[in-house]
């Protein structure tokens, strides 16, 4: 199955934006210092990214997949940063006392996690949105239900950013998956990673957050 014409990166380069946004937000104890230089880095690649294609994802170039692993792995790279910093200051009671911060600072890795790993999946499943449009790879890293059941969606339907954002909002959710199956050993083990950060974090500072309320 091939989709309609070229995807709309404008869902991409938002989510983007708001997982810098959170990095920036994130409190200066958590994470990688400078805690300005990934948000810059990641701004410089975005920005070299749309450059390249602007709306849609018309002009196929190395670079351009290059560049999107790139940013996807220093948001990936700071949130897992932060998830640790965070969970070993709570275990080790150098955390502080402060519930609300505490809550927010898990919130921001927790959202944080949701989009990196949907950008992931979508970079990766198939060889990426250039591959899925042209249809060089017919094995399918991910199983959504349309593709099992065509009768489902549309003709030539195809999975877009959204879906793939969706399948990592589940897996945080639920810790498994939900409608949409993992088939490749990558893909699973991505999944099995993403779901490992989002317990540790939610259960140590909802954990943390209850204790200090009482």
């Amino acid at each position: 199955m091939r989709p309609t014409g070229p995807e709309n990166r404008l869902p991409v380069a938002s989510a983007v934006v708001a997982a810098i946004a959170l990095q920036i937000l994130l409190s200066e104890r958590f994470g990688l210092h400078p805690r300005w230089l990934l948000p810059a880095l990641e701004i410089v690649l975005l920005g070299v990214l749309t450059a390249i294609n602007p709306v849609r994802l018309t002009r196929r170039t190395r670079i351009g997949r290059y560049l999107t692993m790139a940013l996807a792995g220093a948001i990936t790279l700071d949130n897992v940063v932060s998830a640790f910093v965070l969970d070993h200051g709570i275990l080790t009671g150098k955390a502080g006392n402060d519930a609300i911060g505490l809550l927010g600072a898990g919130a921001a890795i927790y959202l944080t996690n949701i989009i990196v790993f949907g950008i992931w999946y979508w970079e990766l499943d198939r060889g990426g949105p250039f591959n899925r449009a042209a249809g060089t790879n017919p094995h399918p890293d991910f199983m959504f239900p349309q593709m099992a059941s065509p009768a489902l969606g549309p003709a030539h339907w195809e999975p877009r950013f959204l879906e793939y954002l969706y399948t990592s909002f589940t897996n945080v959710m639920a810790f498994s998956p939900t409608d949409t199956m993992p088939l490749s050993r990558w893909a699973k083990s991505l999944m099995a990673l993403q779901s490992a950060i989002a317990l540790s974090t939610t259960a140590l500072v909802l954990a943390r957050a209850v204790n200090i309320l009482k």
